[in-house]
């Protein structure tokens, strides 16, 4: 079992660690991020949701210049902008794909990887699987060590 989450008294936020340094702030409106955008970055941002959704519980914090996406921790967010929805994914790898516009390692299980959807199409099975992990590390299911790493369901990204 996870240990509780500690709750900001002045904000609210949940996070997985007491004290933690935050941008104490209150959360905006959702829709405030997507007001004169194009239609497809709502899409794009509505597709990724889906995902996510499908795979457990997930707190949307519509921040003042960020929609991030957690569950224990961060584990995306999102800067919408008139055409496109940049964005990034924190893995527990580096994962090798054209699809970055960039990676950055900040410790062993701990990688930004950056990214720019045009488009809800974008949001394919390939992208599904790496916001499934990313979902595994907001979890921090990534900090779990399996007692056998051949066994069912131990994923070989989760190894070291």
């Amino acid at each position: 079992m996870s240990p509780e989450l500690w709750h900001c008294p002045h904000c609210g936020r949940t996070f997985a660690n007491r004290n933690q340094n935050h941008t104490c702030a209150p959360l905006g409106d959702l829709d405030r991020h997507f007001e004169g955008k194009d239609p497809a970055v709502r899409q794009s941002f509505d597709a990724v949701l889906a995902v996510v959704d499908a795979l457990g519980p997930v707190e949307v914090l519509a921040e003042k210049s960020r929609i991030a996406l957690h569950v224990r921790m961060s584990f995306a967010a999102f800067t919408p902008r008139r055409h496109t929805l940049p964005g990034h994914l924190v893995l527990a790898r580096v994962v090798d794909s054209p699809r970055w516009d960039r990676v950055q390692t900040f410790s062993p299980r701990n990688v930004l990887h950056a990214f720019m959807l045009s488009g809800p199409h974008e949001v394919d099975a390939e992208f599904a699987g790496w916001l499934a992990e990313a979902y595994d590390v907001g979890a921090q299911r990534h900090l779990r060590r399996p007692a056998d790493p051949d066994s069912p369901g131990s994923e070989s990204w989760m190894r070291e």
